[in-house]
């Protein structure tokens, strides 16, 4: 099982208690309100991928609706493209897992009413493989990706953009066997959003020969800030969020969606203003996971959920009035204690918002769940390996 670049470096987490129940006041200069909130389960979604045959495990969700529409409080008007990273396909018959194969990476898709999603993977010689390999001029054999954020491109024939990780087995590296080799935009055609071998791939150059684990890994969480994703005053802008270090600064890059893939005309917040040039990206937060997202409220302000410390039963928010921040104090919105209690060696990770599923005043809320002793707790736990759900009904007084 090869684990996620979140876990490389683990850092001492410290895990605090956490209710269900709460409020806090964002501590900026000029708060507009107070956030006051309730979390539970949201078990209609933990269902879609609580399964026993076919696709039955994976992480790294990320989903988008075809039509580029992120928020608009309505739900089945279009259908819904999710993607996974690593991904199991198996059996589990009466509880007992049968047999599996691991895959890089995997998508569903949810039909416009509402329906369960259906799995794709793609299949060679009769079992089960990846979606999209890399192709670009920098891979490398061997090379498989992971798959980051991403967004419909209204701008460019609602084409897909999804961010990718170039990844490597080290067998060297006992532990995580596995680095990191590159960033790549992948453009998947809106003639078949689920054709992803279809796909152009472009080597983002910013790193450059530098190891990854040094620089800002853009891709953790994309903002889609236009008038066609639904915002309320949008600036045209896309915000691309990275991570960054064993720290986990988060740090933001912006620009038009038109020129998306056009990599000089990135911007990069250096803490006073956007710089074109990338090594000048500043924390605007920290202890964050390697996947999060950034989404619009109600009230026009922005919110930050992440895992915090990339690996705490926490799922945190912060709030600010741009998408850049500056962020307010931490909200703890949700403990996941209950689904890593079973064994010392399960963790959660990766809590991120998805507004094309959550409603006015409502943020639904994925976070995944793993073992450091996968292979072993697999056989013993075959549905834990999978995305969990919670909702977060919120309101500002």
């Amino acid at each position: 099982m090869k684990l996620k670049l979140f876990i490389i470096a683990l850092g001492a987490a410290c895990f605090l208690a956490c209710s269900n129940n709460g409020k806090s006041k964002p501590d900026r200069e000029d708060p507009k309100a107070e956030f006051t909130f309730t979390a539970e389960r949201a078990p209609e979604y933990d269902q879609w991928f609580h399964r026993t045959k076919g696709w039955f495990g994976g992480d790294g969700i990320f989903m988008v609706r075809k039509d580029g529409v992120e928020y608009d409080n309505a739900v089945n008007r279009s259908e819904i493209i999710i993607w996974f990273s690593d991904t199991i396909i198996g059996e589990i018959v009466d509880g007992v897992l049968s047999f599996f194969k691991m895959i890089n990476n995997s998508l569903a898709s949810v039909p416009t009413n509402g329906n369960p999603p259906s799995f794709k993977w793609d299949s060679i010689q009769n079992q089960p493989a990846s979606v999209i390999v890399p192709t670009t001029p920098k891979t490398s054999e061997g090379e498989y990706y992971w798959l980051g954020d991403g967004f419909i491109n209204t701008e460019d024939n609602n084409n897909l953009y999804v961010i990718g990780y170039r990844i490597k087995t080290n067998d060297q590296q006992q532990t995580f066997g596995f680095e990191e080799k590159g960033n790549t935009l992948i453009i998947v055609p809106n003639t078949d959003l689920y054709n992803w071998r279809a796909a152009q791939q472009f080597d983002i150059p910013f790193h450059g020969d530098r190891p990854i684990t040094s620089v800002p890994n853009f891709g953790a969480g994309i903002f889609v800030n236009t008038e066609k994703a639904g915002v309320a005053n949008p600036d045209g802008y896309v915000y691309i969020y990275g991570v960054k270090g064993q720290e986990k600064e988060l740090m933001v890059a912006r620009v038009r969606t038109k020129d998306f893939a056009d990599f000089s005309a990135w911007r990069f917040w250096d803490g006073q203003q956007w710089s074109n040039q990338f090594d000048a990206a500043k924390a605007i937060a920290s202890n964050v996971s390697n996947e999060l997202s950034v989404c619009q409220l109600s009230n026009g302000q922005y919110a930050l959920v992440y895992q915090y410390q990339t690996m705490s039963p926490i799922i945190a928010m912060k709030i600010a009035d741009r998408p850049e921040g500056p962020f307010s104090d931490m909200i703890e919105l949700y403990n996941v204690s209950n689904d890593i209690e079973k064994d010392k060696d399960i963790f959660p990770y990766n809590a991120k918002v998805h507004t094309v599923l959550s409603g006015q005043n409502e943020l639904v809320i994925s976070y995944n769940v793993n073992s450091f002793d996968f292979f072993n707790d697999i056989k013993e736990f075959p549905n834990l390996y999978r995305p969990r759900f919670i909702r977060v009904k919120y309101a500002f007084k």
